[in-house]
C-alpha cells in the first residue's frame, strides 16, 4: 500500500483501485476507508486512490492528536494531491469526509477540477438539520417492519431522553437487509479519539468556508439518497446553493451509502458527472 508524508510528517496511506484518470476519494467516519470498497464499481470508470484518514487503517496516528480536527486534515488532501503530482484533482467524499473536502474546496479552488459531494454533512457551512426535518423524512419508512421500534428511538434521541443510535441504523440504508447490516457493523469508526476529536473546536468557521465555496467555480455534484437520515434531500438542496455551479442528484430508494443500496444508478450518475 502506498504512503506519502503529511506536512507533519505523519505518513499516511491510500490505496488504488481500476484504471484510467485518478479521482481521489475521501471516506468518512473517520473510519477505515475500506468501506467505500470500490463505490459500486466506479473503479471501471476512474482509478479510485482512497485515502486512509490519519489514525484510521494503515495511516499513522498522529503524534499531535489534535490534527484530528477538520480542518487540519484538510492540509493532508493537499499533501497527497502534491506527492501524487497533480496540478489539479477531481475530488470525491462521503459523509462526514464531505467537510474535509468543502473545506478543501474553499481554502484551494485553483487545485479543484470537479467535486463529488457523497451524503454530504453540512457541518461545515454551518446549515442546520433539525429533529422534525429528520422525523418528516424517517415517517416515508412507515411500512417497514421496523419502522415502530427504530422510530421510537428516533425520537427519543430528538427528546434528549434517549442515544440508542445502533436502534435507527435502518433508516440510513434504503434497504435494512443483511448486506446493508453486514456494511454497517464494517463500517464503524475504530478510532473513538479521531472521532471526538473531529468537530474540536476552531474544526469548522462555516461564514468562512461558505465565502471560499462562493469563489470556487469548479462544477459540484451533491448526490444524497431518497432516504438518507444523515444527509436529508431538503438540507443537501440549502447546501448546493452555496455553489457557483452546483449540481444536485437524490437518488431513488437510497440511503446513505447509495453505491451500496443501487450500484449502477450511483455509478451512472457519478461517472457522467466526471465525463462531463
Amino acid at each position: 500500500m502506498p504512503t506519502f508524508s503529511a506536512p507533519d510528517g505523519t505518513r499516511l496511506a491510500y490505496r488504488v483501485t481500476g484504471d484510467g484518470d485518478p479521482l481521489v476519494c475521501i471516506p468518512g467516519g473517520p473510519a477505515d476507508s475500506a468501506y467505500l470498497g470500490d463505490l459500486g464499481g466506479l473503479s471501471a470508470h476512474r482509478r479510485l486512490i482512497v485515502l486512509d484518514l490519519r489514525g484510521t487503517g494503515r495511516s499513522a496516528v498522529p503524534d499531535d492528536t489534535a490534527s484530528y480536527r477538520c480542518d487540519r486534515l484538510v492540509d493532508d488532501v493537499e499533501a497527497l494531491r502534491r506527492h501524487l503530482g497533480l496540478p489539479r484533482i477531481d475530488l470525491l467524499s462521503h459523509s462526514a469526509g464531505t467537510n474535509i473536502a468543502t473545506q478543501y474546496a474553499a481554502r484551494y479552488p485553483e487545485r479543484l477540477s470537479k467535486l463529488v459531494l457523497v451524503g454530504p454533512s453540512t457541518r461545515a457551512v454551518g446549515i442546520p438539520i433539525t429533529a422534525e426535518t429528520r422525523r418528516e423524512l424517517a415517517r416515508l419508512r412507515r411500512d417497514e417492519p421496523w419502522f415502530p421500534s427504530a422510530f421510537a428511538a428516533l425520537q427519543a434521541i430528538a427528546d434528549g431522553t434517549g442515544s440508542d443510535w445502533e436502534a435507527v441504523a435502518p433508516f440510513f440504508w434504503g434497504r435494512w437487509d443483511a448486506t446493508a447490516q453486514k456494511h454497517h457493523a464494517a463500517g464503524r469508526p475504530s478510532n473513538d479519539e479521531a472521532v471526538a476529536l473531529f468537530g474540536a473546536d476552531g474544526a469548522f468557521d462555516p461564514e468562512s468556508t461558505r465565502a471560499g465555496l462562493a469563489a470556487c467555480e469548479a462544477p459540484v455534484l451533491l448526490l444524497t439518497g431518497e432516504f438518507d437520515l444523515n444527509s436529508p434531500p431538503v438540507s443537501a438542496a440549502e447546501f448546493a446553493e452555496l455553489f457557483p455551479h452546483a449540481t444536485l442528484v437524490v437518488q431513488a430508494e437510497a440511503g446513505h451509502c447509495p453505491w451500496l443500496d443501487h450500484a449502477d444508478r450511483f455509478v451512472a450518475t457519478s461517472a457522467a458527472f466526471l465525463r462531463g
